[in-house]
């Protein structure tokens, strides 16, 4: 079989030439197009895994003006939230026949920007996007020029685009109302910074579940801010202790609950918890931990489907679209107030 000079990719012409066929056939081969029979297929096939032959998909950009490629920037991809949004994502491309390219913003503006931009300077087909920044206008010439972007897990700044979202404030109800409804009265909530979209969302629940109930949302019980360990820590200890100590914690997302979880006063006072996000081996714990769970795979699969969307040709209106949340009862939120 007739192969390619040294050094060189194997070309359509190397390939037509090693099978005995035209040019035109070859691509119809490697396009997944009819008009060839099954024997010549086959034989182009075989040229192709001898030569290794790879379709130069710079070519389909010229024709079509797509690369078949999408990208997502996550906050982290090892954090287990983002890896089950991102195989959600993968899922829904790979089903397009579409690259999935993916990076983590480590929750930096800036890092943010330059990696939407450098994916854009790559011609991908649209953006998904979990943002750390609070002003998004950089994407106005990319979105006026044709490529989408759809947000996840917070709405974009400055820009009108689609947005797939949990449904915070509901899922925050239901974890407080789960705790009054096993006795609480002076319930705490611990929060991340007050601008991020999700804290201001999942606070905003804390206070309408405790005003439901006619309790007061005591300032003194709110605590938010940075998430670190330390941060977290002394949170917790002005929350659980003293005259105005909380019998019951609503933890704002899984960092903080693994913050807390180090931090909480043990024996017959341990405050009940309920934490916001689901944690790994959370039903290991003694008491399992009480979660309200988030639906990742379904926001991945949601956000990729309305991109999918986007880059067919829908130019309808921005969606705002909020996917459920669920409470998983295991014990760490039913314990009832302490004595006295």
């Amino acid at each position: 079989m007739t192969r390619s000079r040294a050094g060189s990719r194997p070309t359509m012409r190397d390939v037509a030439a090693a099978a005995g066929v035209g040019l035109k056939t070859v691509s119809r081969v490697v396009n997944g197009e009819s008009g060839v029979t099954p024997a010549t297929a086959e034989r182009v096939r075989a040229a192709i895994a001898e030569l290794g032959f790879r379709r130069n998909d710079s070519a389909r950009l010229l024709r079509t003006g797509r690369t078949a490629s999408v990208a997502l920037l996550l906050e982290d991809l090892g954090d287990p939230f983002s890896s089950a949004l991102s195989r959600a994502v993968e899922e829904v491309a790979r089903a397009r026949d579409c690259l999935l390219f993916a990076g983590s913003s480590a929750e930096d503006p800036r890092r943010e920007r330059e990696l939407a931009l450098a994916f854009c300077a790559r011609r991908v087909d649209g953006l998904l996007i979990v943002p750390a920044g609070d002003d998004h206008r950089y994407l106005l010439p990319e979105t006026a020029s044709g490529t989408p972007a759809v947000f996840l897990d917070r709405p974009g700044a400055g820009i009108d685009a689609d947005a797939v979202l949990s449904d915070n404030a509901v899922g925050a109800r239901a974890g407080v109302r789960h705790l009054i409804r096993h006795g609480h009265r002076r319930i705490g909530f611990v929060g991340d910074l007050p601008q991020i979209h999700t804290s201001t969302e999942r606070l905003r629940g804390y206070r309408e579940a405790m005003a439901e109930a006619g309790l007061p949302a005591d300032e003194r019980w709110i605590a938010t801010g940075p998430t670190d360990r330390a941060t977290v820590a002394r949170a917790v200890a002005r929350l659980t202790d003293g005259p105005d100590a909380v019998t019951a914690l609503l933890t704002g997302n899984n960092r903080i609950t693994l913050a807390a979880l180090h931090h909480l006063p043990t024996g017959a006072g341990r405050p009940a918890l309920v934490g916001f996000d689901d944690l790994e081996l959370a039903d290991l714990l003694a008491p399992g931990l009480t979660v309200v769970a988030q639906d990742p795979a379904g926001l991945g699969t949601t956000a990729a489907r309305l991109l999918f969307d986007r880059i067919d040709g829908d130019r309808g209106p921005a969606r705002r679209i909020e996917v459920p949340t669920r409470l998983i009862a295991r014990g760490s939120g039913e314990t009832p107030p302490a004595a006295g």
